[in-house]
C-alpha cells in the first residue's frame, strides 16, 4: 500500500503547549513556589523554546509507506566525520542552542560550565538519534550529523558564556535574580 501522511507541527506541539499552560494555570492559582512571577515567565519562556526546537527538527512529520518509502539504506544518513561538511549552515544551529545554554543554569544554579555544555551536547545528540529513528521508522528523510551535534554545543557554551556575561552586570544581574525559580 501507497501512503504519505503529514503530522502537522500544531497537531502535536499545540496540545503540548495547551496541557503546559493548564498546568502553568494551575500551579500559579495554587501558589506553588516558582509559578509566579519571574519564574513563571521563565518558564513560558523555556517551554516556547521548547517548542520552538521540536518544530525545527521534528515538524512537519511524514510518514512514507510503499513505494512512497525512502529506499535508501539508514547508514547512508549518517554524517559521523566531524567537520567534513562544516559551513555557514552550522551557525542557525548554535544560534538555536544558544537559549538552551542560558535557561540551564537559571533552573539548576549548581550547574556549572562544563555539565551545561555536557547536557547540552546530550539534548543534541537526543535530537539526532530521535531524526534517525524517525528515519528508520518513518523514511522520512532526516538526516544524522555530527557536525549538527558539535554546532548545537558550541551554542549551548555561548550561551552559556552570554549568561554569565550578564550576570556580572548589575542591571541584569537583578533581572535574571527575579525571574529564576526558587
Amino acid at each position: 500500500m501507497d501512503f504519505q501522511t503529514r503530522i502537522p507541527t500544531v497537531a502535536v506541539l499545540g496540545p503540548a503547549l495547551a496541557v503546559f499552560a493548564l498546568v502553568a494555570l494551575i500551579r500559579h492559582r495554587r501558589d506553588v513556589p516558582g509559578w509566579r512571577g519571574g519564574p513563571l515567565v521563565l518558564r513560558i519562556a523555556a517551554a516556547l523554546y521548547a517548542a520552538a526546537v521540536a518544530s525545527l527538527t521534528f515538524f512537519p512529520l511524514w510518514i512514507y509507506g510503499g513505494s512512497y518509502r525512502n529506499q535508501a539504506e539508514w547508514i547512508g544518513q549518517i554524517q559521523p566525520v566531524p567537520l567534513l561538511m562544516a559551513d555557514i549552515t552550522m551557525i542557525p544551529n548554535v544560534i538555536m542552542f544558544m537559549p538552551l545554554g542560558f535557561l540551564l543554569p537559571l533552573f539548576l544554579p549548581r550547574l556549572g560550565r562544563g555539565r551545561t555544555v555536557l547536557v547540552c551536547a546530550l539534548v543534541s545528540l537526543g535530537i539526532e538519534l530521535l531524526q534517525l529513528v524517525q528515519y528508520i521508522v518513518l523514511a522520512n528523510g532526516r538526516a544524522v550529523d555530527v557536525n549538527d551535534l558539535i554546532a548545537n554545543t558550541l551554542g549551548g557554551l555561548l550561551g552559556y558564556a552570554v549568561l554569565r556575561a550578564a550576570q556580572r552586570a548589575a542591571a541584569t544581574r537583578t533581572v535574571l535574580e527575579r525571574v529564576t525559580p526558587g
